[in-house]
């Protein structure tokens, strides 16, 4: 059977490419061997800010006297919380099945194996196509460390269906999964420890407010151990035993429950890619240009296996670009104004270029800083809570980085990051009106310091 477009991998790059290319016209089969919406939603994304929100919410019914509010003592039904995590996924899910029956997209629940650029295989069927785009997703990393193939420990897979928290866990990474698996389970009450390698948490990200944000979780109770590598892991009948060096310190620690969230790194393997003979780039990865094809024409790579940014709204922007680049409209992909966000309780956003890439690559810039009490519904909203806006502009005052610690960090980011990709500079950003009052009025505070 022929298509005009074959989809490998159903998750935020596959169900929004098969979507689009669709609604326009094409014939389109999605293959994806698992669940539609892929990690983002089954088991990623939606399910962490599921749980997160839970998690807030008992952090905000503790803390009600700060605001007038009298309540008894809070208490979390974990069982009640994964329950309702699944039923929001379910939900989403039907939801992406009913928009691509809509389109039109054929769906099929089965392993794709490439043969070449213009045909696929499932199980005995081959399937033709005029337009192949692969976007298979990426995979927890498992490093290999002494003994941890003895040890009963968790990915986040596992933590996402925790029905009793752990007296103590440690967290092999402070990444951006680290960070967020740190929060929910300090605010259920664990004693968290987290060991990250690098000398601050949430590498990439702004390193001033990551230390800030450290500093925060430290004082709710979370222990970090910086610059510091597990060499070994051990497990028995009264639980885990992690030994860890800092420098030339060997230690160790015993606790419940051991979550690895050290990184992922795409599925390349196992799907046939190698057959296409792509042109690859020196981390390995598929070359792409500005329109997502990869150096086979008619084969185009999307979401986490081009390697670049392994987030969900990355992934949905270049299938945008792929599939209107096979429609033959004008597009390309820009990464100017990609933001990040660490869904914590205070939230981290950031979008465009930190203090650390700008010194790195000789750019001379500006900092602009301001706590977040410039913002009048900050105060009103965060009793006793500080934060930090942090905006980079360029010598012009072209707005070329922004940094926002604090609620709601990632409702507005994105108002930083429309003026970073339309290139503005700071006093073409202040003549938006922004509504008052509201958070994202402390970008105007900021800019208004110049």
């Amino acid at each position: 059977m022929k298509y005009q477009l074959i989809v490998i991998g159903g998750g935020p790059a596959g169900y929004t490419a098969a979507e689009i290319a669709a609604k326009a016209g094409l014939k389109v089969l999605l293959i994806e061997r698992c669940n539609l919406g892929g990690v983002c939603l089954n088991e990623g994304c939606i399910p962490t800010k599921t749980l997160l929100y839970s998690a807030k919410t008992l952090d905000n019914a503790r803390f009600a006297a700060k605001y007038g509010v009298t309540v008894g003592d809070a208490s979390i039904d974990l069982p009640k919380v994964v329950s309702r995590k699944n039923k929001v996924v379910r939900k989403l899910v039907l939801g992406i099945k009913a928009k691509l029956a809509n389109a039109g997209v054929t769906v099929l629940q089965a392993e794709a194996y490439i043969v070449d650029s213009h045909h696929v295989r499932c199980d005995k069927e081959v399937y033709q196509c005029d337009k192949l785009l692969a976007c298979t997703g990426s995979e927890t990393i498992i490093p290999s460390i002494e003994g941890i193939q003895n040890i009963d420990y968790w990915t986040h897979r596992e933590a996402l269906n925790c029905s009793e928290a752990p007296a103590t866990m440690v967290v092999v990474g402070g990444g951006v999964i680290g960070m967020e698996f740190a929060a929910y389970f300090n605010s259920l009450g664990t004693k968290v420890t987290v060991i990250e390698m690098q000398n601050e948490i949430l590498g990439g990200m702004d390193s001033e407010l990551s230390a800030l944000l450290r500093a925060d979780y430290t004082k709710k109770g979370v222990k970090f151990l910086l610059n510091t590598s597990v060499t070994a892991l051990s497990q028995d009948e009264e639980g885990i035993t992690v030994t860890y060096k800092c420098g030339d310190a060997v230690e160790h620690l015993a606790v419940d429950k051991l979550l690895m969230s050290v990184g992922r790194r795409p599925v390349n393997q196992g799907f046939g890619l190698e057959n296409l003979g792509l042109k690859l780039t020196e981390r390995g990865h598929p070359e792409v240009d500005a329109q997502m094809q990869s150096s086979q024409a008619g084969v185009y790579i999307c979401g986490d296996l081009t390697g670049f940014s392994l987030l969900a709204h990355t992934a949905v922007r270049e299938a945008e670009v792929a599939v209107n680049h096979i429609l033959g409209r004008t597009d390309e992909m820009s990464y100017r104004a990609i933001p990040g966000v660490v869904y914590t309780n205070p939230e981290f956003a950031g979008v465009g270029a930190t203090e650390e890439s700008l010194t790195a690559k000789g750019i001379a810039y500006k900092t602009i800083k301001i706590p977040m009490a410039f913002s009048g519904r900050f105060v009103a909203e965060n009793e006793g809570v500080n934060g930090v806006c942090k905006l980079l502009l360029a010598e012009d005052t072209t707005v070329l980085g922004a940094h926002v610690l604090g609620n709601p960090a990632s409702e507005i980011i994105t108002l930083a990051g429309m003026a970073i990709e339309q290139r503005l500079t700071a006093h073409q950003w202040m003549r938006i009106v922004v509504p008052h009052p509201t958070v994202g009025e402390i970008f105007r505070e900021a800019l208004a310091s110049i």
